[in-house]
């Protein structure tokens, strides 16, 4: 039994604990269940066996409370392959609060979900430790310098390999000389020579796989290095036992030290590939700028920009990138926010304007107030999501992981059968035969082929998606996507700009020549309201009745996709929908004619209502984005049903619809309605698609089985969101629903190789088929070409 704390958060008496205790006690695997309401924790005794913590934080969640849990992402060190990767996952997953998770071999981190009342981050990097490998908290590795130290690492590994390839040339030349019948130098050909040539290759080229080994195996695994060292190892040491006093013994010092020197070839070329798929986040890196020039008591200096705090005064000059995110305090110029948005067109800034960091100041001098600042930026938030979503698995890896774990075992056992059939059966007596043949099959079995088949197509699938104004938060949403056969468009702020501005203000015949009348008291009543049709009528009345002033009305409520009521100077007064006003006795008929004419020509109408009587017909009209029939058509071309869902009349979205080519449309959808309306989409068989920018679509972005939010929308939306469009442009949907369909193009043919390879590879060396030397080159070049196939991505043609 192990036992484990959980931070609960949402208890609000006695009963929310009573309830939390009773559900915990009914998961199989709980033995005890105590939950404290007082300090808002369960302690829970489980079985680990029948029950993981991920699935007690799942029933906690479903009884309705939320769960203090934090992530951290460590940077793992000594991973050479996918049984490693496996290892470190295997072992952290089964820490007594640990909720989840996941190693990434490609970028050689683990992202872990873990309660903080039950285990430190010094316990993980220590259970790391113990597994075989060293760990370090993410945020102490990833500084400015963090390429500088890539570039050391990449500069070790090529002094590394020359070394080795120097030592290792003149056994290439004896192996062409034999090859070619050429008779070399005794003194070349010697025992004494081969020693002192293959030695250092064995133990200080490759000391690497010793020293991975060990770790593997003072963690209970095994991996790679464990192959190399194995087959290396048995080449030298028969070499030295045969050569010692028979010097005309066939020597297989050549087979070691080339073996050493090819893997090491295969390690270089392995991370200097690898260091391109992770092009992007270095990019968007690049952006942040060094320096910023501030004003602190009245004297104007340069700093750091991790050092800027909010509420400083930041000084950009003409051709600058701003620092951090801001308002404009004083000047005028045009920035270039290409960054963010893909336009090139620069964008007019002035006094109250906000402005994000690292988009660039064109002409202007601007005096900015810092709003957020290190990791609160848009920048920030853009380089964490990616960071996280190249760090993350996806599903179609899962039968990598399984394979990696059992890879090793099962080749080591194949190599010993090798030897003993070759030995005792084919070539009875035989053991420098048997023992080559056995080495050929340790070294030519590669996990790193499979551990880096998915991760390193993911990397650079997010990344080419980031570089196209797409975040994607993970590898399953990428891989999802691809599957995506509907479309669901909001309306407001998706389809069409979300500014809609009054066009017609028409009043009942009782009220006949009062427009403006009526206008300016519509005008108070909205002006409490966010909605943007509320804001556009306060908008057109300031416009239209320049001296119109709008006091606050005496009473409001607002009643959520449906209306408001209100109340001025002791008059009530509504304003809704059609069905709004009717459901409170309203005869609305006086405005029918001119409500469905308006409607039809797919302008958005409310009606208003004075002391129980319909007084106006208020017209706003919102205008379709430029692209947004182009996107339509484009979904259309690659097989996508395409939806619009909105809270509009029928008429209204009809006529929205047709102008932009959509043939489906859900109308008059109450905010709440929204989710359901995906849902029973999803009950069709359809993968869905929710594409939203407001408050009111998140719990629909959560239901679908895709949820892309539009980056000009709200932090809620994008929050709930699985994919955002940073450009809020429609023709990217395309483009991440081709981009999923490349990367899993990509990772199934990595897949496929990596998996073909080790299924022909093996049995062909285990027959004999194959020289050691070879088989390592093969298992060098196997790592090399499933990375550089994912780096091919890079060239895919999206739009």
């Amino acid at each position: 039994m192990q036992k484990v704390q959980i931070k609960v958060k949402g208890m609000s008496c006695a009963a929310c604990a009573a309830r939390i205790e009773k559900g915990l006690s009914r998961v199989p695997g709980v033995d005890k269940a105590q939950v404290n309401f007082a300090m808002e924790q369960a302690a829970v005794e489980y079985n680990p066996e029948a029950v993981a913590v991920s699935d007690l934080v799942e029933q906690i969640e479903k009884l309705g409370y939320s769960v203090d849990a934090q992530k951290v992402e460590l940077k793992i060190g000594g991973m050479t392959c996918a049984a490693c990767a496996a290892r470190v996952e295997k072992g952290l997953n089964k820490l007594p609060g640990v909720e989840k998770a996941s190693v990434n071999l490609a970028t050689e981190t683990a992202t872990v979900e873990y309660l903080p009342a039950q285990l430190g981050v010094g316990d993980l990097v220590q259970a790391v430790f113990k597994i075989g490998y060293s760990a370090k908290q993410l945020d102490e590795t990833r500084s400015d310098d963090s390429q500088e130290t890539e570039a050391r690492e990449l500069r070790q590994r090529q002094r590394r390999l020359i070394f080795s390839a120097v030592l290792s040339v003149p056994f290439l030349v004896m192996m062409l000389g034999g090859f070619l019948g050429l008779v070399l130098p005794g003194w070349m050909t010697s025992f004494a020579t081969q020693v002192i040539l293959a030695t250092p290759v064995q133990f200080v080229a490759g000391w690497p796989f010793y020293r991975g080994a060990f770790g593997s195996l003072r963690g209970g695994s095994a991996n790679m290095d464990v192959l190399v060292a194995l087959g290396t190892s048995a080449a030298y040491f028969y070499s030295l036992a045969a050569g010692y006093g028979q010097p005309h013994a066939h020597l297989y010092f050549e087979v070691s030290a080339i073996l050493i020197t090819l893997i090491l070839l295969g390690k270089y070329l392995e991370a200097v590939a690898k260091g391109k798929t992770s092009e992007a986040i270095r990019k968007l890196m690049g952006l942040q700028p060094k320096t910023a020039r501030v004003v602190r008591d009245g004297q104007e200096m340069e700093i750091a920009t991790s050092e800027v705090m909010v509420g400083d005064l930041v000084i950009v000059r003409p051709g600058e990138r701003i620092p951090v995110d801001g308002q404009v305090k004083e000047g005028y110029s045009a920035v270039d926010e290409s960054m963010l948005t893909g336009e090139s067109v620069p964008v007019d800034k002035q006094t109250g304007d906000l402005v994000a960091g690292a988009t660039i100041n064109k002409f202007g001098s601007l005096k900015i107030e810092a709003t957020r600042v290190g990791r609160d930026t848009v920048l920030a938030q853009i380089i964490r999501v990616v960071q996280e979503a190249q760090g993350s698995k996806a599903p179609i890896q899962r039968l990598a992981d399984v394979v990696a774990g059992y890879f090793v075992p099962v080749v080591v056992a194949i190599a010993v059968g090798t030897f003993a059939v070759w030995y005792w059966l084919v070539d009875a007596g035989n053991f420098s035969h048997a023992l080559i043949n056995a080495t050929a099959v340790l070294v030519i079995a590669c996990p790193c082929a499979m551990g880096l088949a998915t991760p390193t197509s993911i990397m650079v699938g997010t990344g080419r998606g980031a570089e196209n104004g797409i975040l994607i938060r993970g590898g399953e949403h990428l891989e999802r996507a691809h599957r995506i056969d509907a479309v669901v468009l909001d309306k407001t702020g998706t389809i069409t700009k979300g500014e809609p501005e009054l066009t017609d203000v028409v009043a009942a015949d009782r009220f006949a020549g009062q427009e403006e009348q009526l206008l300016s008291l519509a005008a108070r009543v909205e002006k409490v309201s966010e909605h943007p049709v509320a804001q556009a009528i306060v908008q057109g009345a300031i416009k239209r009745i320049p001296e119109t002033h709008l006091d606050d009305p005496d009473e409001f409520e607002a009643v959520p996709g449906k209306g408001v009521v209100s109340r001025i100077d002791a008059k009530p007064i509504m304003i809704g929908n059609l069905r709004f006003l009717q459901e409170r006795g309203v005869d609305a008929a006086p405005l029918q004619s001119a409500l469905e004419r308006l409607e039809g020509a797919g302008k958005t109408v409310v009606l208003m209502s004075v002391e129980g009587s319909i007084a106006a017909a208020i017209a706003v009209a919102d205008t379709v984005k430029e692209h947004s029939a182009e996107a339509i058509r484009e979904l259309k071309e690659i097989g996508i049903a395409v939806w619009m869902i909105t809270g509009d009349n029928r008429r209204t979205a009809q006529a929205i619809a047709q102008e932009v080519g959509i043939d489906n449309v859900l109308a008059e959808v109450l905010p709440e309605d929204k989710a359901r309306e995906v849902q029973r989409l999803k009950d069709e068989g359809r993968v869905v698609a929710m594409v939203g920018d407001g408050i009111n679509d998140a719990p629909a972005l959560a239901t679908a089985d895709v949820g892309i939010a539009m980056g000009t929308g709200t932090d809620v939306a994008m929050e709930a969101a699985d994919i955002t469009l940073m450009r809020g442009d429609l023709r990217t949907i395309a483009t991440a629903v081709k981009l999923s369909k490349a990367t899993m193009k990509n990772i199934k043919q990595n897949l496929f190789w990596a998996f073909v390879y080790n299924v022909v590879g093996i049995p062909v060396a285990a027959a004999g088929l194959l020289s050691p030397v070879l088989a390592g080159g093969a298992m060098a070049m196997s790592s090399v070409s499933v990375v550089s196939n994912a780096l091919r991505l890079k060239s895919v043609k999206l739009r």
